[in-house]
């Protein structure tokens, strides 16, 4: 049976997703088989494997950085909030429906063997495990029936450390508050602390270090800065949603109230000179080069939401001033004429769409899960310069879409998908913009528009995939700095002997 340590934190985004892709890619470079864990997620930024099952996007990461490919029982349950008090229910990789907060909670202890088939089948095939918690161990309203923090590190058997955030201040209390909290053997399980997010001397740091290892009884195994690796953010408390700063090529994705797999737009980054605001009022927006309509996991509230607070209208100005708009996936379906959905499988009803594009969507209870690759199709409009460009992705979307007569924007696995008329278009598949060969001819099509030379832009952009390769290690290299990672080895193999 595998090694294992255990990525705990005081708090939501604490850093804990990032500390462990970090420790992947070091135990895959110091030559173990290693696979991530995280028996239970909350997040919207989801994956789709190659055998079409759904899992979170942190630990599809976080399996890229320890060499394998994703697989949906590194992630046995994956809850997508659709409202403030209900969530998509994924267990396996599958739906098995939405439930209210309080009926999952009544109902999740029966998914404890479906979560140790998960980990003790990846268990048998590596040498080490790096399991996420969740939130924070010390919820004492949830912990006695808690399947992901330190229910999960009894299953498996697991130390953990723990990790507070130093940016947020009051790291030291949070870190002592939440052991203060543990029950005896709980606290037994936590083996060392990690201060993350630091900026500055870490000198300054030393007396509080050395009082709260007293006051706690745990050593603290690293101090880890404020980490400059561009690796995909979790969900949607990300730093990333929060940049207001135009680039010189600004490009604008609308924030939707259930915005999902945002990290669809990280590649575009890479873009020479473009910047990816995302922006939730109208007088943000501003006179953008590119508009992206983004995923949402409730289409027709967040298209509610737009008409409300006069988002809508304000991309409709910017569009007939020829601003280009490329909707995804539930942003996708926005664009069409109408929404259907006799089968409650989002709100109910229908309602009528953004009237930019030809297209239909019947929503039902079914899910499209699978991976697809293909080419973009040579149509006319803004969209014409990526003709020809090769692409991998996947979808994931509730119902179906009648593009009606419009023009289909890609070929993909044989069949024609997606639509566009003049400036815009839209499609279902994520990871679209990871291609080099469609961000360059994105990239030209912006310079033109702009009024300056696609001449001066790079003759080819880096592989998206080479470069999270070199983030990945970036990561691993700073970790290796700031974190005891022989304590760390010390700790597992100590505690694989005494459990």
């Amino acid at each position: 049976m595998a090694k294992s340590i255990m990525i705990q934190g005081t708090m939501s985004n604490a850093g804990k997703s990032l500390l462990c892709a970090g420790l992947c890619r070091i135990f895959r470079q110091d030559g173990y088989r290693t696979a991530p864990f995280k028996s239970q997620n909350m997040a919207l930024n989801s994956f789709v494997t190659q055998d079409g099952l759904e899992m979170g996007r942190a630990q599809a990461v976080q399996a890229e950085a320890a060499g394998l490919a994703p697989d949906a029982r590194m992630n046995p349950i994956l809850l997508k909030p659709t409202s403030d008090v209900g969530s998509q229910v994924i267990v396996g990789g599958k739906p098995i429906g939405t439930m209210p907060a309080r009926e999952y909670f009544q109902y999740k202890k029966q998914l404890i063997p479906v979560i140790l088939e998960s980990y003790r089948s990846l268990a048998a095939e590596n040498d080490i495990m790096v399991i996420e918690g969740a939130g924070s161990p010390a919820e004492i309203n949830l912990k006695a029936e808690d399947i992901v923090n330190m229910g999960m590190a009894r299953m498996a058997g697991a130390p953990a450390l723990l990790v507070g955030d130093i940016d947020r201040g009051g790291v030291f209390a949070s870190l002592y508050g939440t052991i203060a909290l543990l029950e005896p053997a709980e606290q037994r399980r936590i083996q060392g602390l990690i201060v993350n997010k630091f900026r500055g001397d870490v000198e300054i740091l030393r007396p509080g270090l050395a009082q709260l290892e007293e006051l706690a009884g745990k050593p603290v195994v690293g101090v880890v800065p404020y980490l400059q690796a561009d690796i995909d953010d979790e969900d949607s408390l990300s730093d990333r949603l929060e940049r207001r700063q135009k680039a010189l090529l600004d490009i604008v994705v609308i924030r939707l109230p259930r915005i999902s797999n945002f990290t669809d737009f990280n590649a575009l980054e890479q873009i020479p000179g473009a910047g990816v605001r995302y922006v939730k009022a109208p007088d943000q927006l501003g006179r953008p080069d590119l508009i992206i309509l983004p995923g949402t996991k409730n289409t027709m509230g967040d298209l509610q939401w737009l008409r409300e607070s006069g988002m809508e209208a304000a991309i409709l100005k910017e569009v007939s001033r020829d601003t280009p708009l490329f909707g995804v996936c539930g942003g996708y379906q926005m664009l069409g004429e109408s929404l259907e959905d006799p089968e409650g499988a989002e709100q109910g009803g229908a309602m009528r769409g953004m009237g930019l594009l030809p297209l239909r969507t019947r929503f039902s209870l079914e899910k499209t899960r699978n991976q697809v690759q293909g080419q973009v199709l040579g149509q006319s409009g803004f969209f014409s310069a990526l003709a020809g460009a090769a692409f991998e992705g996947y979808e994931i979307h509730m119902g179906q879409t009648d593009a009606g007569g419009a023009l289909p924007l890609i070929g993909a696995d044989g069949r024609q998908e997606g639509a566009c008329r003049g400036n815009v278009a839209g499609c279902y598949i994520h990871g679209l913009f990871d291609s080099g060969a469609l961000r360059e001819g994105l990239a030209q099509a912006l310079y033109r528009r702009k009024g300056l030379d696609p001449a001066e832009l790079p003759a080819r952009q880096q592989d998206y995939g080479a470069y999270k390769e070199e983030q990945y290690n970036i990561l691993a290299q700073a970790l290796r700095r700031s974190l005891d990672m022989e304590k760390i080895y010390r700790i597992m193999d100590q505690w694989a002997e005494e459990d």
